[in-house]
């Protein structure tokens, strides 16, 4: 039976078309593992490009109050350094995809190239069977004709009834037989044909979709292969780019170690002098109240004036206002963060152990600077490490202590040498000035003229 034949090339056209789009499977599957290592590895250096960026903070203290041109070059190379395996990482990416792409870009063109030399083949194979089925109807219409015009002579009763013998009767009974076998086989021969032809014709219709289907792959995988390209072009020029400056700050940072050497030292004096000019203060104080207190005893007087209230903005302070009660300082920003405490710091570069003299607080640009506690204030100076400062006299303490706090690096100032203040009182506005790294609050407390942990008294 011709069935069973017919349908063969069907399961051959569904065989094309799944064994063409597999193509793309196969590709994507064959890159998957490989896809999945690089993307782990970008993963690791972005995580450690945000720990470096977390980290940032703290560097930025430690490199506080060094030389500013070297404290730059440090943070830019840490960026640079934490940029440059990401980049790296991007770059195996891009090149791992722009090896698929024109790995899936050969593959394509050939399976283009297969289907449409079979797609040729089919067409012509439509062309040689379209004979066949033309030159069959046509012997079926002349077959019909030809029963149409002697209809019945050929019946069983007209060759019995016309036989003058039985030779005769045979003779023609064998060539009716005959005649209807021919046309039997012509009508099957028909029959095949057309069914050829539908399959064929159904096989060139998928094979069309296939090389449809093909082209648009190749459309795309052009697409992706140029922004693969891009993409690595980029991903190179950037890692140049940042090798380059790598190399270049750290000749820059190695031109700047004896600078910063100088630098860290003028400020370790700058902080020498500061306590050093506040414990004269305070020692003016006391021989100030020690005077007044005998000149009340020489009078014999029992009351009077304590002699705390005034101050001199610079030799005196009003350090006596609230003496006694005052045993906490408040913080000195609305939303305190500490980046860095008090302590001792190594300097990454420098190798070099020096005093983190106060305590930083985050502080960006332009963030309201207030008063710890009641006082006046001493100083609303510029200094080369502290920059703008403003350092308050807050008395004394109930121990007897005198306590002071100092604000650097401001942007402004809100107060003025002399200028009484209360607790939370706006004295200026955070900044970046002196030898800062970033715009910050450094807080400084000094307990008798020398720096303590503020945290102990906030």
């Amino acid at each position: 039976m011709p069935t069973p034949r017919n349908l063969q090339p069907r399961v051959s056209v569904r065989g094309t078309v799944a064994a063409a789009l597999a193509v793309v499977l196969l590709l994507g599957g064959s890159s998957a593992v490989q896809a999945d290592d690089l993307d782990d590895r970008r993963a690791a250096a972005e995580r450690q490009q945000a720990a470096k960026e977390k980290e940032r903070e703290s560097l930025e203290s430690e490199l506080e109050h060094t030389d500013t041109q070297l404290a730059d070059a440090v943070l830019e190379l840490d960026q640079v350094e934490g940029r440059l395996p990401v980049a790296e990482a991007e770059l195996a990416v891009a090149e791992a995809e722009l090896q698929r792409a024109e790995r899936e870009a050969a593959i394509l063109a050939q399976r283009l190239a297969d289907a449409q030399l079979e797609e040729a083949q089919v067409t012509q194979k439509l062309q040689d069977g379209s004979g066949k089925v033309d030159a069959a109807r046509g012997d079926i219409a002349q077959m019909a004709r030809e029963e149409f015009r002697g209809s019945g002579s050929n019946s069983t009763i007209g060759l019995v009834t016309g036989a003058q013998s039985t030779e005769e009767f045979i003779d023609g009974y064998s060539v009716s037989s005959s005649a209807a076998r021919i046309r039997a086989r012509t009508l099957a021969e028909l029959q095949d044909a057309e069914a050829t032809a539908r399959n064929l014709q159904a096989r060139l219709t998928a094979i069309r979709e296939v090389v449809t289907e093909l082209k648009r792959l190749a459309d795309e995988n052009v697409e992706s292969k140029e922004a693969a390209k891009q993409a690595a072009v980029e991903r190179k020029a950037e890692i140049e780019r940042l090798i380059a400056e790598q190399e270049r700050l750290k000749a820059r940072i190695e031109r700047r170690k004896d600078a910063a050497l100088e630098s860290m030292q003028s400020n370790e004096q700058e902080l020498s002098s500061i306590e050093s000019d506040l414990k004269s203060i305070i020692r003016k104080q006391q021989e100030r109240d020690e005077r007044l207190a005998q000149q009340q005893d020489d009078r014999g007087s029992s009351g009077g004036s304590s002699g705390g209230g005034g101050s001199s903005g610079g030799e005196g302070g009003g350090g006596n206002s609230g003496a006694g009660t005052m045993s906490f300082l408040s913080y000195p920003t609305a939303n305190p963060f500490i980046t860095s405490p008090y302590g001792m710091r190594f300097h990454p570069v420098l190798n070099y152990s020096r005093l983190h003299a106060g305590t930083d607080f985050r502080a960006y640009c332009g963030t309201p600077i207030l008063a710890a506690a009641d006082g006046t204030v001493l100083y609303a100076r510029t200094l080369a490490g502290l920059g703008n400062q403003v350092l308050i006299d807050h008395g004394y303490s109930s121990s007897g202590s005198s306590v002071m706090s100092s604000s650097n690096h401001l942007t402004s100032f809100a107060v003025s040498a002399g200028q009484r203040v209360s607790r939370g009182q706006l004295i200026g506005y955070s900044g970046t000035t002196g030898t800062s790294t970033a715009c910050h609050l450094h807080f400084e407390l000094y307990i008798n003229g020398s720096t303590v942990d503020p945290m102990t008294w906030l």
